[in-house]
């Protein structure tokens, strides 16, 4: 483990220079190896951090000694693009897929890229983490509002999108400048998250003008946005995966469900259509949903119980994002540009602007 760690370490000082390039042509931004080096290998390519992920591979290289895992970390854009153009093709290198960007996956699967399994462990989800039995919501993740425990005072901690809403139009401007983000073009998960926004939020309008007028930060990737706020370069994130939040080494860094909604992410997998060791990634797939799968899962912050006692007197009110064809609407060409350009207007020197 401690040389994986070593190898994933190196890969990760260039992780900022690789997730800049275009999504054409891209390389991961990190990659790991577990189990033995002359055993079948699966290669999983996931958007989730190798450090987050890695207890659970390693248990199931344990549980199954005859298998090794090729762990490549993505960007969620270049994920996408990488697997589609593998299914246009009619072939491809990848065993499996496991993605934030679910509405990504969901098209892929309408697309006809991905294989069915069915078992036991996968007939335990429910229908809005199961689709067609070729795509799992395998975890619950909140997107959570953090903010920083020692520049923030106590009475300006934002339980809700109304409370931020107020820290976007203070008349002292505190706060212009810092607040922060995601970027929905460099973030495919951060598009989906203001995607489903624009569709639950009364809110949503109000927000982009508030974030407009005060200048605040868009930008690429959950690590950047939790560093931001460790460091004081920002005071408040918004949208920010949960699951991230918890498992990121950042002092002075503090989460709240907001009590108005909390969406809850189901992070997708799906095995590719033209995937060399199907039986691997389906045995892949039944660990993790496993009560052992599960509690790892749950131990790296992926699994989360409700989030009530996290933002004190209130009720938590979550919204899980359904693994459906209704997904297939953020997808829609027309409304993606719209919507981008929606954005753009809102951050117009954003990474992805």
């Amino acid at each position: 483990m401690r040389l994986i760690l070593h190898l994933m370490l190196i890969a990760l000082l260039w992780t900022g220079s690789a997730a800049a390039q275009s999504s054409q042509g891209a390389t991961p931004e990190a990659v790991a190896q577990f189990g033995p080096t002359d055993a079948p290998t699966l290669l999983l390519r996931s958007t989730t951090d190798i450090a987050v992920l890695a207890p659970a591979i390693e248990a199931f290289v344990a549980v199954h000694p005859g298998v090794a895992v090729t762990y490549e970390q993505w960007g969620s854009n270049a994920l996408y693009d990488r697997a589609r153009a593998e299914c246009m093709a009619g072939g491809g290198v990848t065993d499996a897929l496991f993605s934030s960007a679910v509405d990504q996956l969901v098209e892929l699967v309408n697309l006809g890229c991905a294989q069915p399994h069915r078992s036991a462990a996968t007939a335990t989800l429910p229908a809005a983490r199961r689709w067609r039995d070729e795509l799992w919501g395998l975890t619950r993740e909140p997107a959570v509002i953090i903010y920083n425990t020692r520049l923030v005072p106590p009475e300006d901690v934002p339980t809700s999108r109304f409370d931020l809403l107020d820290l976007l139009r203070r008349a002292d401007q505190r706060y212009a400048g810092r607040v922060a983000t995601y970027d929905v073009e460099a973030s495919g998960l951060g598009y989906l998250f203001a995607f489903v926004d624009s569709l639950e939020a009364t809110t949503f309008g109000a927000l982009l003008e508030g974030f407009g007028r005060s200048g605040a930060i868009a930008t690429c990737c959950s690590a950047e946005i939790i560093q931001g706020v460790s460091q004081g370069r920002y005071l408040v994130a918004y949208n920010v995966l949960g699951s991230y939040a918890d498992s990121a080494a950042a002092p002075d860094v503090a989460r709240i469900w907001p009590s108005d909604y909390t969406l809850v992410l189901s992070r997708g997998y799906m095995i590719p259509r033209a995937a060399a060791h199907p039986v691997a990634a389906a045995a892949l797939l039944d660990f993790l949903l496993s009560t052992q799968g599960q509690a790892i899962l749950a131990a790296s912050g992926l699994v989360a119980q409700d989030g009530a006692a996290q933002v004190g007197t209130h009720d938590t009110n979550t919204r899980p994002i359904r693994i459906a064809p209704a997904l297939l609407v953020a997808r829609d060409a027309q409304k993606r540009a719209q919507f981008i350009r929606r954005w753009r207007e809102t951050f117009p020197n954003g990474e992805g602007g």
